[in-house]
């Protein structure tokens, strides 16, 4: 039989849109009224679904709408989607820091969440208090939190500051802490939003780490949010895909990452902006990004070009373009900055940079574009603005077509020598 720990049935979540956040007098009149004549509160037959991109036609909408999914004992669950998409407002309904509008929650034991940096911690409490404050609150005896304690101060780095006022933390320090605590203080649940982001690369490997030996050698449940496509799929053995507040996907962590980028990434090659509008500040503007090839489609055999035109505003400026490549599970591939030191004047210009043939893999790519002006001030800075499907012709492969792993995939020099022995 399964062993489910959580269960959600039918959650939904209804925000009202503008300054008041639950409603007018009268709406709640209106509810009441209903409510004392056995009636369905009237607001949850209106609203509109949640997207950020569309101007609605209501002043109520569903950030969640129908939910319903179980998550066994033991088991590590993806939750992924676009910003908006509402995977933080499930993990707080999950947590029990807000109520849902209609459904319910079931678990069985405890939950500890890290939604935000420092969730549960009093600023004016020490770092060593706040574990004892957070233990508390888990249900947890003084004896259990302090058999814990040395292991939480030596896996959040902080001993340092153990006694220190946590409102002096960094950010990096508190999230630190915060997953300490919430790792090792064993809860049956562990919830956790995209937060991790703001540690530092070890730290991230490290919490990564303790989450697979909670779930795979302790048997205890995560829950798991992250942009960071390549954590998601190394921790994760199930996903769920929100999309406008409703589930798109829910099954193995493979097809759930395959279903959220053939949804979220869409292809742009080419893109322009008028001088008004462009991305840029008094000093410089960019004015045009273009990808192109020789052919018809971009092919693994066939050099890229990246064309950035801009506009330079200031007289003996240096202006430079740099480009970031990333694949489609968030791995950073590259980095390649114009280094050039000449100033130049005013005027507009074209930046090309040439991405060689027989470098990358199949598969999509997704470009980071940067200005940067005198002292290395960065002008424009534009995310994974553009992107291209990358396949190839087989020009090399000859009568071979088996699988060629890796990101990059030089055509690299070999040589066969007779040996005579």
């Amino acid at each position: 039989m399964k062993d489910i720990i959580l269960k959600a049935e039918n959650i939904s979540k209804q925000y009202r849109l503008g300054e008041v956040g639950t409603g007018t007098l009268s709406h709640d009149f209106n509810r009441w009224w209903h409510k004392i004549r056995g009636k369905e509160n009237p607001y949850l037959k209106i609203g509109d679904i949640n997207d950020r991109s569309t101007k609605g036609t209501s002043d109520y909408v569903w950030a969640l709408q129908d939910i319903n999914f179980e998550v066994q004992r033991g088991e590590v669950l993806g939750i992924i989607g676009k910003n908006g998409a509402g995977k933080s407002t499930l993990l707080k309904i999950l947590s029990k820091v807000t109520a849902p509008t209609t459904g319910s929650i079931k678990s069985r034991g405890r939950i500890a969440s890290l939604l935000e940096v420092g969730t549960g911690f009093n600023g004016e409490m020490t770092g060593r208090e706040n574990i004892f404050l957070n233990g508390a609150i888990l249900g947890m005896t003084k004896k259990e939190i302090t058999s814990k304690l040395d292991e939480i101060i030596e896996f959040s780095g902080c001993e340092r500051y153990i006694d220190t006022p946590v409102k002096r933390y960094s950010s990096g320090m508190t999230v630190r802490l915060a997953f300490a605590v919430a790792a090792f203080l064993e809860p049956e649940i562990l919830v956790v939003d995209e937060v991790l982001a703001v540690g530092d690369a070890e730290f991230q490997k490290k919490a990564i780490g303790k989450m697979q030996d909670i779930s795979r050698g302790e048997g205890r449940t995560v829950l798991f949010v992250s942009h960071n496509m390549a954590a998601v799929k190394s921790l994760c053995t199930r996903g769920i895909v929100l999309e406008h507040g409703t589930i798109k996907f829910d099954g193995n962590i493979d097809e759930a990452l395959d279903v959220y980028n053939l949804n979220s990434n869409e292809i742009v090659t080419d893109l322009k902006w008028e001088i008004e509008e462009a991305p840029g500040n008094e000093n410089a503007k960019i004015t045009s990004i273009k990808l192109r090839s020789d052919k018809p489609f971009f092919y693994i055999e066939n050099p890229i070009e990246m064309e950035i035109e801009f506009v330079n505003f200031v007289k003996n400026q240096i202006i430079n373009c740099s480009i970031s490549i990333f694949d489609s599970n968030d791995n950073y591939v590259l980095a390649s900055p114009n280094l050039e030191r000449d100033p130049l004047a005013e005027g507009t210009y074209k930046s090309v940079c040439t991405i060689p043939e027989n470098l990358l893999n199949k598969g999509q790519y997704f470009f980071t574009i940067i200005l940067v002006g005198n002292n290395f001030e960065i002008i424009a800075q534009l995310d994974k603005i553009v992107s291209i499907e990358l396949d190839e012709q087989g020009l090399y492969r000859k009568e071979y077509f088996g699988y060629w792993g890796g990101i990059v995939r030089p055509y690299l020099k070999w040589k066969k020598m007779k040996i005579d022995l």
